[in-house]
């Protein structure tokens, strides 16, 4: 399955357990009823910030909209299995390392983030809370909680609520790599 059939066939499932329409999702996502309509049927391929919104819609962790729609309960995720996706905006690369489908609240994302980059979500209060910790790998990266900056370099460690407004950037000539784990609890 093509990443962009695996992003439309989990929106579609995720929209039609909550009992969401396409208008619905469009007003609490504050993406267009026609893009949703688009991702659904694969044939768009969304940025990080439009895959977000989405999330924030559903209220679930971006990185639920990477696992396979009828993801089974495996313990063990092997790194060939692992989906990859390219934010055909920034260029960035991300990695659902977690095993899909484990009934577990925390999800473990690796992210390679181009030189130069700059990827800004726009998130909001959502249902239930969601807790972060960035883990800097490689290289540099600078993440703006709100008006607050955090120059991270390798080794360091961000942890954060995500219900604000979020900016990563690279501002070196190398790419910075990092993992993301999250901490997903519902209302």
């Amino acid at each position: 399955m093509d990443i962009n059939d695996r992003i439309a066939a989990r929106v579609r499932q995720i929209r039609a357990e909550r009992g969401l329409s396409l208008e619905a999702l469009a007003e609490g996502s504050g993406v267009s009823r026609s893009m949703i309509s688009l991702i659904e049927r694969g044939e768009s391929s969304p940025t990080a910030v439009v895959l977000e919104k989405l999330a924030t819609g559903l209220g679930v962790p971006l990185a639920s909209l990477f696992d396979t729609p009828a993801a089974a309960a495996d313990p063990v995720s092997r790194r060939k299995d692992q989906v990859e996706w390219r934010d055909p905006a920034s260029g960035y690369v991300r990695r659902n390392v977690s095993p899909p489908g484990f009934p577990s609240p925390i999800q473990i994302v690796e992210v390679v983030f181009p030189a130069g980059a700059r990827v800004a979500y726009e998130t909001g209060p959502r249902p239930g809370v969601q807790y972060q910790q960035i883990w800097v790998l490689q290289g540099t990266l600078e993440v703006t909680v709100d008006e607050t900056r955090h120059e991270l370099r390798a080794g360091d460690c961000l942890a954060m609520v995500v219900d604000r407004r979020i900016t990563f950037r690279n501002r070196t000539s190398k790419p910075a790599r990092y993992a993301v784990v999250i901490d997903h609890r519902p209302a």
